[in-house]
């Protein structure tokens, strides 16, 4: 039941407790959830204190709702395959599936620990992008990318362009590239991601931290993808 006065909104404790029934599989795929007058009853709340929490769960991936039938359980997750060939457009195509990367923003910086990553010196000029992959126009990852910025100065205006990491990587004669490795763990999402996600920052994500590496193993690219956890299943894969 919700709590009044918790100083978090009633709405979105009743997303949060629908949300952990459908994770608990008390409502299965594609099953049907109560009407909007039989959730107001039971929460003790009007129809419009539902009807937005429902709009969150759809803005989330769990739900969807049909005008004139009802709102229903999403049937399927994303499998995402991390393995030694790791791309986001092919990876949702192979599921029938339009996948886009948009451009955030990106900064020049110094750090010392992803400049090690990436074979470095310390204090090697380095390249952050930041991206937000869609799929079929909602949000399914929040990403940042290192480079180095001296190999790659403006990598982050032809992403804009081309929509493709790999694409950008073609344009500087690079044919292909490689996952070296990879680290999977839950954390809760900072504000901004969790924003960028539309997702509450209190349901934990999947982030992945990941370097590539080019045909002859220098490194190009240290990662940090945080994937929406209801929407997305990493599938861990030997593509070698």
């Amino acid at each position: 039941m919700v709590e009044r006065g918790s100083g978090i909104a009633v709405w979105r404790q009743i997303g949060e407790s629908l949300a952990d029934d459908i994770r608990n599989k008390l409502y299965a795929a594609g099953e049907q959830l109560p009407s909007e007058p039989e959730l107001a009853a039971k929460f003790s709340v009007n129809r419009h204190t539902i009807r937005r929490a429902m709009g969150e769960l759809e803005q989330s991936g769990l739900v969807r709702i049909e005008q004139g039938r009802g709102t229903f359980v999403q049937e399927h997750a994303i499998d995402y395959a991390i393995g030694k060939r790791t791309r986001f457009s092919e990876n949702l195509r192979s599921q029938g599936m339009l996948g886009h990367q948009e451009v955030l923003g990106s900064q020049s910086l110094r750090a010392a620990e992803i400049a090690k990553h990436l074979g470095l010196a310390r204090s090697a000029p380095l390249l952050r992008v930041q991206i937000v992959g869609k799929a079929e126009n909602r949000p399914i990852s929040a990403s940042e990318h290192y480079f180095d910025e001296k190999r790659f100065p403006d990598f982050a205006q032809r992403l804009a362009a081309l929509h493709s990491i790999s694409k950008v990587y073609a344009h500087y004669g690079i044919g292909d590239y490689t996952r070296k490795w990879s680290r999977i763990t839950a954390v809760l999402p900072s504000p901004e991601i969790a924003r960028q996600l539309g997702q509450p920052k209190t349901r934990p994500i999947l982030q992945v931290e990941a370097l590539n590496v080019d045909q002859d193993g220098a490194p190009l690219q240290y990662s940090i993808a945080r994937f929406v956890g209801d929407l997305v299943q990493l599938m861990v894969t030997d593509d070698s």
